[in-house]
């Protein structure tokens, strides 16, 4: 019974880490178009002497999206920057034991409080329809709010399945997948 329900585990983080990474892989469009209005934005500016306020905004927009969302897709490929220095001594199942530890008591806790508190945050700038201050701005300024609470859940999803992971391969020996 027992392996049955690890097996479960398995496929449901396989699952879960191939979803993230399929929106992440979608999302990194979006940084090929970021460079194309970066580019774009400078010729009128520089060369035209006539920059627009909505490539700038899209910038921002495009910058954002990518960061949040690749937060998620770094958490499940595990490409994630890391400050090695605790770690670099550790025995296999120490760094185990500590990566559980960063993801239970300090990441999933960060990721549940931006999560709750950015609902209501994203629920006012849909309800009085928020634009861009600027006359010639981006509309539908609660479209890249939104991101916010999508981004966090992913992250969350993501720590969830990496914790599920380690604590497979601390009970059992079960290879975790990523290193």
């Amino acid at each position: 019974m027992a392996q049955k329900i690890q097996k479960l585990s398995i496929r449901l983080c396989d699952a879960a880490d191939n979803f993230i990474k399929g929106i992440g892989h979608i999302v990194m469009w979006g940084n090929g178009i970021l460079v194309l209005v970066i580019i774009l934005q400078v010729v009128l500016r520089y060369g035209f002497s006539h920059g627009m306020v909505i490539f700038e905004e899209l910038q921002w927009h495009l910058y954002g999206l990518g960061i949040m969302i690749g937060a998620s897709y770094a958490m499940v490929t595990d490409s994630h920057i890391r400050v090695d220095i605790i770690q670099a001594r550790m025995s296999r199942k120490w760094k185990n034991r500590w990566e559980l530890f960063g993801i239970v008591f300090l990441l999933l806790p960060f990721a549940f409080v931006i999560f709750h508190q950015s609902l209501d945050f994203v629920h006012e700038s849909f309800r009085v329809n928020e634009s861009s201050d600027a006359p010639l701005g981006l509309p539908f300024r609660w479209m890249i709010k939104g991101v916010i609470p999508i981004s966090f859940a992913l992250l969350i999803l993501a720590a969830i399945s990496r914790a599920v992971r380690i604590f497979n391969f601390m009970r059992e020996g079960i290879p975790d997948g990523n290193r």
